[in-house]
């Protein structure tokens, strides 16, 4: 028997006063009285299952979970399982509070539910593309009881049982679904129809947790290494920003909203709100700014990150926000009692918690200590609290570097070398850092301290730092920073020498010198957009890598005047401009919102080019319809700098080109290739989940009967998925590796599409017998045990025959794995003369071991009992981590 909670008729998160945005009838602990009572008397009453239904806004929900923690936690015998099931306001997918779903779950994961489903609001058919969605990220039981249809005038619900029944086996049959029924309008003849409907269908398998750390506002945010660096905007801060202390002391919240605002524009994806302020009432300020940017979606689409020192304040950001939030912090500064009762605190509200290398000692400052302190509060997080790691961000500690005192001057390497350690040693665990600290000795110039971040973050990145909170406007792209300031940055962090302070300080007042020379002289234009000596080419291309360029429409038409053609300027200059983005973004040389700023750039650009492009096609003699190609960014990912360039190029070859942008449903976009008779459809996915959605839409292709063609392209694309995942559910879907071949794949689709199509599906099947023969030899359930001989010995072996001081490098040689060598140092073979170089400085450097006797090769073969545990390889004393690595990392 489940228990049913509904949602009250109340909401924590909507104002009910336009005119007080702060307002709110009831608070979080009243309402979280409410459930208590409630939740008491049906469990008392016997209910098995409390089942929390027809959920519109999450912040009431958490309140729910965070009274039923309450229960289990004063009485064991009060603790029961949960289903949650949450409805939506209309076909947007959103919640009445705006939030999508899988936001909306990601804010209540923390109970662990049994299910997570979907009720009420609509009928099955309108529901299907949402169900399907949860179905690719819910990591429980999936559920839908929608709705007899939609109502009639009358408010009747007149839809048939076997109407019903069918629609949710449309769905169920696909392995979608563990739980099904109906709410409002159904009768006992609807769920007969629908449970025989479903009896053959298969159950959905309970996929694996994901191991990830998920926030959400309004969006759902991942942060994951294999996504990216992720900032987080710190000037929702009133410690780290005049302007914002003065707003919010002056009470405008509007324009203390526009401020993080345009810090999310910016590039951040999570905004650390911080109130601590001797004259303000931190607590109180809290509560009211999270007020007011629930009912901004342009911010409240971000998740918070509540930072304070005050645990009240703390609890006021965790009560007012219906995301997933980040606590920012706790420490065991105060002992390992009040460290636990905080975390444990958090965890009920559903948050993700920041650890400080603080402790009873005090604040950690080298390596011994920042690595003894985060391995303590991770232990004690994991193994006394449960804490799943990745919900465990641990800050070593950004400190100021370049003081002058020499104590300090390993600062920034020991934060470093803490990272890398962490990411080593303590699984899953997620690390950050207040960047903007490290340059506090320099504050008032912005040029020092721009490229100190950009210095530290490259190499705090490529040690495995997660995030790091930083105003996205303070970063430098590194390969552009001045050679002399790159290299006194990157002596002072790296700690080279005693005399690295002395020489970034002389090149600070240098750098300061020459500002006030250039305001006395009027030259207030960035650096280099006076140099006259580049060609408008090469001009544009670093107004595309810098993200901004004073002349850039003249330099545009400049080019326009000298090449005669605009597709001519944006095939050379800017597409080698977005080429270079491209490359120093994969090296991890620019950063999100640098690549973002770019983009823009490229935008204006062809809108400066736009009036000429259209006067070209004018000019040219065809006379045919142009076809037309519909892009979009499939739902949940919003990266389109891919896209963009696919648009750009496709327009060059003919084709008009319609844009929908990012994060677009799969719904959206066939309706739209509809109105607008689309001649190929293109679309783009940067992130794994991206790949569900593409699933989902070739199954929406195929149930409308298209047969327009489809390309899919982007990060995590392959010719293989296209092939094994998405060619058997619409057979016109095709693989674009690029932006070139997606061109010239278009064209021929059009013009000779049963002779492209054949070719394409035969490739396609040999790709799936390729990986049917590569699969075929796994072990199934009726494979018989092979007979393994035991290991002579457990231990190490040397095997001292071996003569390696006699060895060669002409007997090594043959040996040796050129194509892994060149691929490990980034390398392709098929680049020449990069990898002649790199082979003779290769043989060069054996040969001169060989010769110098420097070279001593040994053989140590050691058995192990182990056992495989996910991507792991476990053994009685060790795991060894054996993580997929992202796509274009290299070390």
């Amino acid at each position: 028997v489940a228990g049913s909670a509904g949602p009250t008729s109340k909401s924590l998160t909507l104002a009910q006063d336009l005119g007080d945005p702060a307002f709110r009838q009831v608070s979080f602990d009243e309402m979280e009285a409410a459930y208590e009572e409630q939740l008491r008397g049906l469990i008392e009453g016997g209910a098995d299952i409390i089942l929390l239904e027809t959920c519109f806004d999450a912040l009431n929900t958490k309140a729910a979970i965070y009274a039923l923690k309450a229960l289990a936690e004063a009485d064991e015998s009060l603790r029961r399982p949960v289903m949650i099931s949450a409805t939506v306001s209309d076909r947007s997918g959103r919640t009445l509070t705006g939030q999508t779903l899988e936001a909306f779950y990601r804010s209540v994961q923390h109970a662990d539910p049994l299910s997570f489903g979907l009720n009420c609001s609509l009928g099955a058919e309108e529901l299907a593309p949402l169900a399907r969605d949860a179905a690719s990220w819910a990591e429980c039981a999936v559920s839908l009881y929608p709705n007899a249809g939609l109502p009639n005038e009358m408010g009747a619900y007149d839809q048939t049982p076997g109407t019903m029944a069918s629609q949710l086996r449309s769905i169920a049959r696909d392995g979608l679904l563990n739980i099904a029924g109906g709410c409002c309008g159904t009768t006992p003849e609807q769920i007969a129809a629908i449970a025989e409907a479903l009896r053959d269908c298969p159950c959905r398998p309970r996929p694996a947790k994901s191991h990830r750390l998920h926030v959400s506002g309004l969006e759902a945010v991942t942060i994951d290494r294999g996504r990216n660096f992720t900032n987080i905007a710190e000037r929702t801060n009133v410690a780290g920003s005049r302007k914002f202390a003065r707003l919010i002391a002056s009470q405008d919240y509007a324009q203390a909203l526009a401020v993080a605002s345009s810090q999310l524009e910016s590039g951040a994806s999570v905004m650390d709100v911080n109130m601590d302020d001797a004259m303000l009432d931190s607590r109180a300020e809290m509560e009211k700014f999270l007020r007011h940017a629930a009912n901004e979606p342009a911010v409240a689409r971000a998740a918070v990150m509540v930072d304070s020192s005050h645990w009240d304040t703390v609890l006021a950001g965790l009560k007012n926000a219906q995301g997933k939030c980040i606590v920012n912090s706790i420490s065991l500064k105060e002992g390992e009692r009040s460290f636990i009762e905080k975390a444990r605190e958090a965890g009920r509200l559903g948050a993700a918690v920041v650890v400080m290398a603080f402790d009873e000692k005090g604040q950690a400052t080298d390596f011994a200590r920042k690595t003894e302190i985060c391995a303590r509060a991770y232990r004690l997080l994991t193994d006394r609290l449960g804490f799943e790691p990745c919900d465990i961000i641990l800050d070593p500690g950004v400190l100021a570097v370049g003081t002058g005192i020499p104590e300090h001057s390993r600062y920034a390497v020991d934060f470093i070398e803490a990272v890398r350690w962490i990411k080593a040693n303590l699984p899953g665990a997620l690390t950050s850092g207040g960047i903007s600290n490290l340059s506090f000795a320099f504050r008032g110039n912005n040029a020092v301290r721009e490229a100190m971040h950009s210095v530290f973050l490259y190499h705090a990145i490529e040690a495995g730092l997660d995030m790091g909170i930083v105003n996205p406007a303070m970063l430098r792209v590194y390969d552009e920073i001045e050679p002399e300031l790159l290299k006194c940055v990157s002596d002072v962090i790296l700690d080279t020498d005693a005399g690295a302070t002395e020489r970034l300080l002389a090149k600070a007042a240098r750098i300061q010198e020459e500002a006030g020379t250039e305001r006395k002289t009027g030259q207030g234009a960035a650096e280099g957009e006076a140099d006259s000596s580049p060609s408008s080419g090469e001009r544009i291309r670093r107004a595309l890598v810098r993200g901004g360029s004073y002349t850039l429409r003249e330099d545009v038409l400049r080019c326009l005047a000298e090449s005669g053609k605009a597709v001519d300027v944006i095939e050379g200059p800017l597409m080698a401009g977005m080429a270079a983005v491209g490359e120093r973004f994969a090296e991890g040389k620019m950063f999100l919102p640098q690549v973002v700023k770019s983009a823009r750039i490229m935008r204006e650009a062809v809108d400066i080019l736009q009036p000429y492009i259209e006067q070209d096609a004018r000019n040219e003699s065809e006379e045919r319809r142009k076809p037309l190609v519909l892009l979009a960014t499939v739902k949940g990912d919003v990266h389109d700098i891919g896209k963009n360039i696919v648009g750009i190029v496709m327009g060059c070859n003919g084709f008009r080109v319609r844009d929908m942008g990012v994060m677009v449903p799969a719904e959206a976009i066939l309706d739209e290739a509809a109105s607008c008779c689309a001649d190929i459809i293109g679309v783009s996915g940067l992130i794994t989940p991206s790949l569900h959605q593409m699933e989902n839409l070739c199954r929406e292709m195929s149930a409308r009967g298209m047969t327009t063609p489809l390309i899919v392209g982007g990060a995590t694309t392959s010719a293989l998925h296209t092939a094994v995942k998405l060619a058997p559910l619409y057979p016109h879907v095709f693989y674009g590796a690029d932006a070139s071949s997606s061109a010239v794949l278009a064209s021929r689709l059009l013009s000779a599409r049963e002779e492209c199509e054949r070719e394409q599906h035969d490739a396609q099947e040999k790709l799936r017998r390729l990986y049917a023969e590569a699969h075929s030899g796994a072990a199934g359930e009726e494979a018989p045990a092979a007979p393994f001989p035991a290991p002579t010995f457990l231990r190490g072996k040397f095997f001292e025959d071996i003569p390696a001081r006699e060895l060669t490098v002409k007997e090594v040689l043959p040996y040796f794995d050129w194509r892994l060598f060149y691929t490990s140092l980034g390398v392709r073979e098929r680049q020449e003369d990069a990898a002649a170089q790199l082979n003779a400085d290769a043989v060069g450097a054996i040969d001169r071991m060989a010769k110098e006797g420097r070279c001593r090769i040994t053989v140590s073969v050691r058995f192990d009992a182990c056992r495989s545990s996910g991507d792991d390889i476990v053994c009685d004393s060790w795991r060894l981590p054996m993580l997929r690595q992202p796509s274009g990392a290299r070390r």
